[in-house]
């Protein structure tokens, strides 16, 4: 008979749920979070399963990924659709969601998320590296203009280098705010040479990509929006039409309708915030 798995995974432990056509529990346990003991444990107990059921999570590329490499019929679901289903349940537990799952792969309700493939999400890895000491630097310059500012020394309108200068001079003017501000500008620095040299591996993979140079020809789109693109939408032939990648993305708006209410509100905000950002921007 068909069997139908579902799995609740944690960084140390997984709860394992197997059930059979009419959603009764077959067998249930918990076993260390590997694809390789997952995988023994489902096919010794469930040797015809139709379908494995986990949710998206920190862990779900890697577990989705290995678990089909073993040829099990695995589907990542949305956790927010899971979660709609699992809230019903009197008690939360571990086993009680694998249950939950399991009874969702067996039923049908239930909405696939694509899992990306591991190339895209070491450029996502590259980008997500970048703009976090991007915003590091920018945090670390408002903390020295905060700093000056507030001895009424402002540094004013100040690019690359020009800023480390002015502010050391300025700082070097009060020598009590020389100790604070001397250790934010080395680490300033040493940020900045870092977020060059990503940037520079950064226009290595662009370069290395026929994809990401033709989305450079477009106007105002970069090295960085162009990677970004590549490794969000993975494989366009999973969208039917063009305009769903802007729904993708959220930029469509949203929309209430119920009687006599019909409102039409502001964009959505789903998905991808690293390059909506960016795509907001572009000219029409």
């Amino acid at each position: 008979m068909e069997r139908y798995v579902g799995l609740d995974v944690s960084l140390k432990l997984t709860a394992i749920c197997i059930v059979d056509r009419t959603g009764k529990i077959v067998r249930e346990g918990v076993v260390a979070s590997d694809p390789e003991i997952i995988a023994t444990f489902i096919k010794s107990h469930a040797p015809h399963v139709a379908r494995v059921g986990l949710e998206t999570g920190a862990t779900s590329t890697w577990l989705w990924t290995e678990l089909n490499k073993m040829g099990l019929p695995v589907i990542c679901i949305d956790a927010r659709h899971a979660k709609a289903a699992l809230k019903l349940q009197i008690n939360k537990s571990d086993r009680n969601d694998a249950a939950g799952i399991a009874r969702i792969m067996q039923c049908g309700w239930y909405k696939e998320v694509r899992v990306k493939d591991l190339d895209s999400h070491a450029i996502k890895a590259l980008l997500v590296s970048r703009a976090l000491l991007v915003k590091i630097k920018r945090d670390i310059e408002n903390q020295i203009r905060g700093l000056l500012k507030n001895l009424g020394l402002v540094i004013g309108q100040a690019k690359m280098n020009v800023f480390s200068v002015r502010a050391a001079e300025l700082a070097n003017a009060r020598p009590e705010l020389t100790g604070a501000v001397e250790p934010l500008l080395k680490a300033r620095d040493a940020i900045g040479q870092q977020i060059a040299d990503l940037d520079r591996k950064v226009m290595r993979v662009a370069r290395d990509d026929a994809h990401v140079r033709r989305f450079m020809t477009a106007p105002g789109v970069g090295s960085i929006t162009a990677l970004c693109f590549l490794a969000t939408i993975d494989d366009p032939t999973r969208f039917k039409r063009s305009r769903s990648v802007g729904a993708y993305i959220g930029l469509t708006t949203r929309r209430y309708a119920s009687g006599e209410i019909d409102w039409t509100g502001r964009i959505s905000k789903c998905g991808d915030k690293m390059l909506r950002q960016p795509m907001c921007c572009l000219p029409v």
